[in-house]
């Protein structure tokens, strides 16, 4: 298949003026594409966006679609088709550009790998996306609870660790206090949700995260059982997988589990540990 030559090309700048490149084909020659750049700055370890643009380019073939303002901020379009500037920020909606501008910053939770597996010399390692994911499997399986509201636990999983599309994945090994760990991804996240536009959803992510965050529901309880609960399973099977002895991630989270589901999940694994033949 061939590569359209109207392409959305992002440029991210570090310290070690790395490049990331990706494209976004057109389904047919009558659609219209964006070029977006997203452009990151990083002062004292903390990556900060700098800028993002849009530009509208018309492939010359098909109906034509009317390009509309950008906000001025450099975020892109506030249009959505038919739906007036208005009427979008006040339903929440992000528009196609803010939203493909999120989603695209987005795509590093799925290329950043977890520090703590690489760390200890796993090859291959998961990504923060990956993790995020089987969380959400694990709000979605778990029994009922009394009071527990499911579909916001998958949320919750799915925005928690989020921040790290720009801050990067930061452990305790780094030696990061935990409240300017906070600030740094706080910061992120805002910016994050400046690139999709503000409104609503932005808004509901911002409050996903914080409650995660303060640990300040039982929802939030319980996803933060799982965040251990995903963790010490995917050093289970690494050890299996590599043969390595990963003690330190089950002692981290040792008598931490702050619901029965927690405990009990974590109370099979260790079981599975215990029993299987990796050497200690």
């Amino acid at each position: 298949m061939a590569a359209n030559p109207s392409l959305s090309h992002l440029s991210y700048s570090s310290s070690s003026s790395t490049s990331l490149h990706r494209c976004l084909f057109a389904r047919s020659p009558s659609l219209l594409l964006s070029r977006h750049s997203l452009k990151y700055g990083f002062c004292h370890e903390t990556p900060r966006i700098l800028t993002v643009r849009s530009q509208a380019i018309n492939s010359g073939s098909g109906p034509s679609i009317s390009s509309v303002p950008s906000n001025g901020g450099g975020f892109g379009s506030n249009g959505l088709g038919n739906l007036g500037k208005n009427e979008a920020e006040s339903s929440g909606v992000s528009s196609a550009s803010s939203a493909i501008d999120f989603l695209t910053l987005c795509h590093r939770l799925k290329t950043t790998k977890r520090k703590g597996w690489i760390n200890h010399g796993i090859k291959g390692a998961e990504s923060i996306a990956d993790h995020m994911y089987r969380m959400a499997l694990m709000a979605l399986i778990a029994g009922d609870l009394p009071g527990v509201n499911r579909e916001r636990c998958i949320k919750i999983a799915i925005v928690h660790d989020i921040a790290e599309a720009i801050v990067g994945d930061i452990t305790p090994a780094d030696g990061v206090p935990k409240a300017e760990k906070s600030r740094r991804e706080q910061e992120a996240l805002d910016e994050m949700c400046e690139v999709l536009g503000g409104g609503l959803r932005a808004e509901e992510i911002k409050e996903l995260w914080a409650e995660y965050e303060n640990n300040s529901s039982i929802e939030a309880n319980l996803v933060k059982d799982f965040d251990k609960v995903e963790m010490i399973l995917q050093a289970l099977e690494y050890e299996v997988d590599h043969g390595k002895v990963l003690d330190e991630f089950f002692l981290s989270t040792a008598g931490k589990f702050q619901t029965e589901i927690g405990k009990n999940w974590a109370a099979e694994i260790t079981s599975r540990r215990n029993s299987s033949s990796i050497k200690r």
